[in-house]
């Protein structure tokens, strides 16, 4: 400090351990202007620098550019202002870090497996992964819409189908990368669109006279009574079987029976319990129990009792 009580930007710089050159730097920027120069030309700092160089330091190792930083200092906003955009600026960093980290631990479990994954289904797997929850939600919206669009198919079914969320969480685990990723493949894929357009018909024709919700409350009875006798070990084509058939149908004719076939042949092949466990994945919820083989029992039982 010399007789006056200025800093030279040399003692500043001994005296806050900031490289000399940062100094001159940030003075050139405007964000640390001298208070003066001496008779030899050379910048002076009065006390007040070492405080304002502290702030400065500080909010750089916080990340605000010096842009902001001089904007903030000078007054043209608040500091509050500049500390409330860059909290979203790293939040949405922290989230696209996390689901980086995910994606690259799904390629090490894969790659230290039997499994070996190529550029392209790398970076399909990120591009899949970096979506936005808006995007993400689109891809299954707008599958939805082609399945059930014009149908008059149980309620109950669209809401299984289409009113769960795909929230891949901002940290996600591999586990539900890879269901994204499936599932993201699965209802772009044509013929899985259309294998579920042909199950969602087959509801809307079996629809008439039903209340909403028989869909479910058909299942139910299914895997009430046909999971019941596959447990036992009843054979679908044994008198025991066609007393299971009856409680379930009733007396509906063979033609009755042979649409509810029709209409659990083309459920089956759709795979909607994949659909729906890879949902139950990537919302961090436990899939629920498949009964698909509670269904197959049932069907094999009406190929063997096709009715009167």
């Amino acid at each position: 400090m010399d007789d006056e009580g200025l800093f030279t930007v040399g003692r500043l710089s001994r005296r806050t351990g900031m490289p000399a050159r940062t100094i001159r730097y940030w003075s050139d920027v405007g964000v640390l202007p001298p208070a003066g120069r001496s008779e030899g030309g050379y910048r002076l700092y009065d006390a007040g620098a070492v405080a304002r160089l502290e702030l400065v330091r500080t909010l750089r190792d916080l990340g605000l550019g010096l842009g902001d930083i001089r904007r903030v200092l000078e007054r043209k906003v608040t500091l509050a202002d500049v500390a409330a955009v860059h909290v979203d600026a790293l939040d949405a960093q922290i989230r696209t870090l996390r689901i980086r980290r995910a994606v690259l631990s799904t390629v090490a479990r894969r790659r230290s497996g039997t499994e070996e994954m190529n550029t392209e289904e790398m970076k399909l797997l990120n591009d899949m992964a970096r979506l936005s929850a808006e995007e993400r939600r689109s891809i299954v919206e707008d599958f939805v819409d082609e399945v059930f669009g014009g149908l008059d198919a149980d309620p109950e079914l669209r809401n299984r189908m289409g009113h769960t969320r795909v929230d891949l969480p901002d940290d996600p685990t591999p586990e539900q990368v890879d269901a994204w990723v499936e599932l993201a493949e699965l209802v772009r894929d044509p013929d899985f669109r259309r294998r579920m357009r042909d199950m969602v018909e087959h509801n809307s024709r079996g629809r008439a006279g039903q209340e909403p919700g028989a869909f479910a409350w058909f299942a139910k009875k299914v895997v009430w009574l046909a999971g019941q006798a596959r447990e036992d070990g009843v054979s679908p084509d044994s008198p025991e079987a066609a007393e299971v058939v009856t409680r379930l149908l009733g007396d509906m004719d063979a033609a009755g029976r042979a649409a509810v076939r029709e209409r659990i042949e083309a459920g089956l092949y759709a795979e909607a319990d994949r659909y729906r466990r890879l949902m139950a994945v990537i919302n961090g919820r436990e899939p629920k129990p498949s009964h698909a083989d509670d269904f197959a029992w049932l069907l094999d039982a009406l190929r063997a009792h096709p009715g009167a």
